[in-house]
């Protein structure tokens, strides 16, 4: 980020950062629920769900994918972000992230969360509060 643009943005908080992550996911999960609300009610024993669980694994994956794309690509809030009014912005532009850097960020934000959410600790400990897919897709968040 340019030096200049830097002073004209607050970078989000950790808090309003993890506000958010969880409304995604609830987000996300009342669209599978309501995608698969056929299949999720007819069962009764916890093993078929289980292995429903499994086989749909990759639908499941690509769902997040999609709708954290589609939404930082948009305007660069997911509805979670927007609730906590912050959003993702390319460091190098401070524009909202183009439909490759919101994809990149969406299937690195997908592995961080398969890797005991390491990449998420990351924030924790870095100045701009950056995970592991906003550095690797050169973003940031910041307050609206």
């Amino acid at each position: 980020m340019h030096e200049q643009e830097e002073d004209n943005y607050q970078i989000a908080t950790t808090r309003k950062r993890l506000s958010a992550f969880f409304i995604d996911d609830i987000v996300v999960s009342v669209f599978l629920l309501v995608i698969f609300y056929n299949e999720l009610s007819a069962f009764k024993d916890p093993t078929n769900l289980i292995l429903f669980l499994e086989s749909n694994f990759l639908t499941f994956v690509f769902l997040r994918v999609i709708y954290h794309t589609f939404f930082v690509w948009q305007n660069g809030m997911t509805i979670g972000k927007m609730m906590m009014k912050i959003r993702v912005i390319e460091m190098d532009t401070g524009y909202t992230p183009t439909f490759g850097v919101a994809f990149l960020r969406a299937g690195f934000r997908v592995v961080s969360e398969s890797i005991f959410y390491l990449g998420y600790i990351m924030a924790y400990f870095n100045p701009m509060v950056q995970t592991l897919h906003d550095k690797l897709s050169k973003t940031v968040v910041v307050d609206v």
